[in-house]
């Protein structure tokens, strides 16, 4: 292009040239006037032409730059710590991830799986180095310090970081917290343990974990108050050998219902064994459908959906509207759900024995267990303003009062 720029004024000076040449030409022999104003006039036009052709070309390679940065796509990385699979943590970021990239024709996304936590650093940096990535998302608890350390390192980059409390000028923060779930299952799991022996299989014990844990035991203390609740942690998020080897230590010392935080269906595979052998095991699973590994097993769990909560996230980027502030989602904003899979927010085999098992409560007086669950389920749709499970007065297991009277949601506690 810039050779074509150059040539055409040269042009311009060489039709110029021939006519100067010309007009010496024809005074020499005495030509008339009137054909040499003619001549004149014919070249004229032929130089307005070609300057307004030179000038068209040369305002191309200016407006050029804004056509193509505002076609650019936005490149997002996500980081994951277990493999995609078809299950659990891992997989239902994924499935968020599939969501926005559909729903949005300017976004393109990478992702890489089974990061252990103590190389999320080195795998930030290829995906803002190689991959030249917008916006990277980390979505594990132990990548919060990585990922503080990286905005300082890429300041014209964002991050998000799931499930993490520290944030900076170019780090967010956000989470779809299933505590709620969890308290309704621990309302399940207390009216048909038949031992009052409740086991929780744990990743590790972080804020994430111990919210849910405690939710899931005051559900379990509001339909039988005698059961106890025995926690192995396994130090794991991807761990189904470790997680099998914990919930058969549970069952061995006399648990008959069993939650858990770990990234596989390994601990409801456990109790579909059991149930299938006489020995019946009550199990929630955690964060996607797990139903089909246990169909005699699973009573409920919780279901994630994280396609709303990165609509939200990269719309805000998009638009520029983005903030560090944390972005905190329940059942209220569709995010937290109630089941062991997408259909039934309660195993229907089980549905009849929640009926049965009756429960006191002081707003509802006399109800079953499975109507309980059912209220409290529409209620937490509709805020925390309307059922808080963390309302105080609560206490430890050694009396301590932990939280005072009134709602207090964890997010502001933990």
């Amino acid at each position: 292009m810039k050779k074509t720029y150059l040539a055409l004024p040269l042009f311009i000076v060489f039709l110029l040239s021939l006519f100067l040449f010309s007009c010496g030409q024809q005074d020499k022999a005495q030509v008339d006037t009137s054909k040499l104003e003619q001549q004149f006039t014919e070249l004229s036009r032929k130089v307005d032409e070609l300057s307004k052709k030179v000038d068209a070309l040369t305002q191309g390679p200016v407006a050029a730059p804004a056509t193509e940065a505002a076609d650019k796509k936005m490149k997002a990385g996500f980081i994951y710590v277990g493999p995609v699979g078809d299950y659990g943590w891992s997989h239902a970021h994924d499935l968020g991830r599939k969501f926005v990239e559909k729903k949005f024709p300017w976004l393109e996304t990478v992702y890489v799986e089974a990061v252990p936590e103590a190389d999320s650093s080195r795998m930030i940096d290829r995906l803002v180095q190689e991959q030249k990535c917008d916006v990277v998302f980390t979505t594990s608890f132990g990548y919060m310090e990585d990922t503080v350390a990286a905005g300082t390192r890429y300041p014209d980059k964002l991050f998000m970081h799931c499930s993490g409390f520290k944030r900076s000028a170019n780090v967010g923060t956000y989470f779809g917290d299933l505590y709620q779930m969890y308290y309704l299952n621990g309302i399940m799991a207390g009216a048909l343990s038949k031992t009052s022996k409740i086991g929780y299989v744990g990743a590790f014990p972080i804020p994430e974990v111990v919210r849910h844990i405690d939710a899931f035991a005051l559900g379990v203390k509001v339909s039988n108050p005698a059961a106890k609740i025995n926690v192995k942690w396994i130090y794991a998020w991807y761990g189904p050998d470790k997680a099998k080897e914990a919930a058969e230590a549970l069952i061995a010392e006399g648990c008959d219902a069993l939650a858990f935080t770990e990234d596989t269906p390994a601990v409801v595979e456990v109790g579909q064994r059991h149930t299938e052998k006489g020995n019946p095991v009550y199990t929630f699973s955690h964060y996607s459908a797990m139903q089909n590994y246990g169909v005699d097993s699973v009573v409920s769990g919780q279901l994630m959906d994280w396609s709303g909560i990165y609509a939200k996230i990269f719309e805000d980027i998009k638009n520029k509207t983005w903030t560090n502030e944390d972005v905190w989602w329940l059942a209220k904003e569709k995010a937290a759900i109630l089941g062991g899979n997408e259909t039934d927010p309660v195993n229907p085999k089980f549905i009849p024995a929640l009926k049965e098992a009756m429960v006191e409560t002081a707003e509802f007086g006399k109800i079953s267990a499975y109507d309980l669950v059912m209220k409290r389920y529409d209620q937490m749709k509709q805020g925390v303003d309307v059922f808080e499970p963390f309302t105080g007065p609560i206490s430890d297991n050694q009396g301590k009062e932990m939280i005072r009277p009134g709602p207090r949601p964890p997010k502001r506690i933990f």
